[in-house]
């Protein structure tokens, strides 16, 4: 192996190899994780690793928990489609047992190590991450500036690495990536780590590169994601962050216990609602019909809505090939608001808040022009009913929280839209899972 990952499955009398644990897991559980530099020979009786010089050496060996049923489309047409609507149970499994008897949030990957006592003293946070993890990790700024009070930047990786950011021992750098193999985010990681900044990995995958680059390790529960558009990884990977934001408002002392766990029994919430958006489906289904024969579509949002814009515009161009952007719903009069022609949609992040009436405004610009609005909204605004064409309700939840939810109609909307266009919806044309080179 050389910087691209290389895992080893050890079978009965049988032994893998495979770039991604998933396509592993249907004959073995029992996986090593190649290292930089190490050569592995696979024979049926058994797996050798050495050196580059033929000298005996180990790879990173381990058990995982994911089962053969979760890595097979288990009835649905789609593997994209089974794991949108896994979303609930991921969800709830990344939110397990993340306080102790005394109500205190406590994360395990984090609890005793040398990070805990760090975490007091950060004076300041990077999110670094590609794709939609960028996109979760800009949701995460809301939510860590807003409960731990400390400032964020959240950038892309391959641009972090490139340039020379200031950082500090006091310097908390969070990484994110569903695979943990992300080559512009493990460069990243490795980067601030250099410097001597402490580094905490996101990800999905136990034993990938990036957690064991990093200082400490928080995992999602969202089991193996197949298809390339991910969609239950950036939720939980939304969780997770939010329950990290907490942590840090705890061990810095800026909310009390209490508060804290109050956020935490709030998100538990979060299936059952993300459960009540899955059964708008048959309605958005029908709305992709529409969404398909269009040039150009828009997303807009503001605050926490503008990152999911970002994510709606990316699935919809990922898996149709529509061509689709997303901007700040306060920049449209700065430019965008140029493209808006008659018919052309438009879908309006429009949940409640305290951004909630600016972006109203901003629908009402938008069909003054001729656009055709979708709106996501919160349950029981009709007034929104009166200025958009279409509405999709979520329940209403703490606006930090709303992501999680919004994200699940726009997931929806992008896979019936390719569906009506026929596109290969699993993997699409010239996109991998996981990015392993710059």
């Amino acid at each position: 192996r050389r910087e691209a990952p290389l895992v080893l499955g050890h079978g009965e009398d049988a032994s893998l190899l495979a770039s991604d644990i998933a396509g592993l897991i249907a004959y073995t559980r029992d996986i090593t994780a190649l290292l930089d530099e190490q050569i592995a020979v696979l024979t049926p009786a058994g797996i050798t690793v050495t050196d580059l010089d033929g000298n005996a050496a180990q790879g990173h060996r381990f058990t995982v928990d994911w089962d053969v049923e979760a890595a097979e489309k288990q009835g649905y047409p789609h593997f994209m489609l089974k794991e949108i609507h896994e979303q609930p149970q991921a969800v709830a499994d990344t939110l397990k047992a993340r306080t102790n008897l005394e109500g205190r949030i406590v994360l395990d990957e984090v609890h005793h190590t040398v990070l805990e006592d760090d975490l007091r003293h950060v004076d300041k946070v990077y999110v670094v991450a590609c794709g939609t993890s960028y996109h979760a990790g800009m949701v995460a700024k809301y939510a860590i500036e807003h409960w731990a009070r400390v400032g964020v930047e959240v950038e892309i990786a391959s641009e972090f690495r490139y340039r020379d950011p200031i950082l500090t021992p006091h310097t908390l750098v969070v990484a994110i990536s569903q695979s943990g193999e992300t080559a512009d985010t493990i460069a990243a990681a490795s980067h601030a780590r250099d410097q001597r900044a402490k580094v905490v990995a996101i990800t999905n995958v136990v034993g990938s590169t990036l957690a064991r680059e990093a200082d400490a390790v928080l995992y999602t529960r969202a089991g193996p994601e197949v298809a390339v558009a991910s969609t239950k990884a950036f939720t939980t990977q939304i969780v997770a962050l939010d329950v990290l934001a907490l942590y840090l408002a705890q061990q810095r002392r800026v909310l009390f216990p209490d508060e804290c766990r109050d956020h935490l029994l709030r998100m538990e919430s979060l299936p059952d609602h993300i459960r009540q958006v899955l059964e708008q489906a048959p309605a958005i289904a029908e709305l992709a019909e529409q969404f398909a024969r269009a040039d150009y579509v828009m997303f807009i949002g503001r605050h926490v809505g503008l990152p999911i814009a970002l994510e709606g515009a990316l699935k919809l161009k990922e898996i149709s090939y529509l061509h689709a952007e997303g901007f700040p719903a306060g920049e449209m009069k700065h430019g965008p608001i140029a493209l808006i022609d008659d018919g052309g949609p438009v879908v309006a992040m429009a949940t409640r808040g305290h951004v909630r009436n600016k972006v109203l405004s901003n629908i009402q610009e938008v069909k003054a022009r001729g656009a055709v609005v979708l709106a996501v909204a919160t349950e029981g605004d009709t007034e929104i009913k009166a200025h958009a064409d279409h509405v999709v309700y979520v329940p209403e939840v703490h606006e930090l929280l709303y992501p999680v939810l919004t994200v699940v109609p726009l997931q929806l909307l992008s896979y019936y839209s390719a569906i009506a266009l026929d596109r290969d919806v699993d993997q699409p044309r010239n996109l991998a899972k996981t990015v392993t080179v710059e």
